[in-house]
């Protein structure tokens, strides 16, 4: 098992989250992940990171799956300018690869937004640490989880 799982599936324990860890073969877009586990394509909670340019740090922002983030009210929420996150950034901040982002077991505490409309569903699906793993989580406890803040931040 990869550090980057072990990881989520520690988080997840420790919240005492029921949530089940799948295994998937294609989950390279929101669209195949929910046609993989057999969900709408809303119920993918996709982690989309930038780069906060002021602080140098990455942000993320936790979307529904048919949502893409509107670069200007993300960074309004920010306070900042935000940018393309490199695949070093991310690494280093949240210990995933591109891809993998979950939005549980950061190596570093991230700030973080929730979009709304993802607390339309009794579950939500969202990476686990590598690309090819998922869990189902209760979006409700999300904000909680990952001390995210509930706002419009999509186009």
């Amino acid at each position: 098992m990869s550090k980057s799982l072990a990881r989520v599936r520690k988080a997840i324990e420790a919240a005492d989250l029921s949530s089940t860890i799948q295994e998937v073969d294609k989950a390279r877009t929101a669209q195949e992940a929910a046609d993989t586990v057999g969900c709408d394509l809303d119920q993918i909670a996709k982690s989309i990171i930038f780069k906060a340019e002021t602080s140098g740090e990455a942000v993320l922002f936790l979307t529904a799956g048919g949502n893409r983030v509107c670069a200007r009210k993300a960074s309004d929420l920010a306070g900042e300018p935000l940018g393309k996150a490199d695949a070093a950034l991310i690494r280093a901040q949240t210990g995933f690869a591109i891809g993998g982002v979950s939005p549980l077991g950061h190596l570093s505490p991230i700030r973080a937004w929730l979009d709304p409309r993802l607390l339309a569903f009794d579950r939500v699906w969202a990476a686990a640490g590598t690309p090819r793993h998922l869990f189902d989580v209760d979006p409700a406890i999300l904000p909680v989880l990952i001390g995210a803040v509930l706002a419009d931040f999509v186009e």
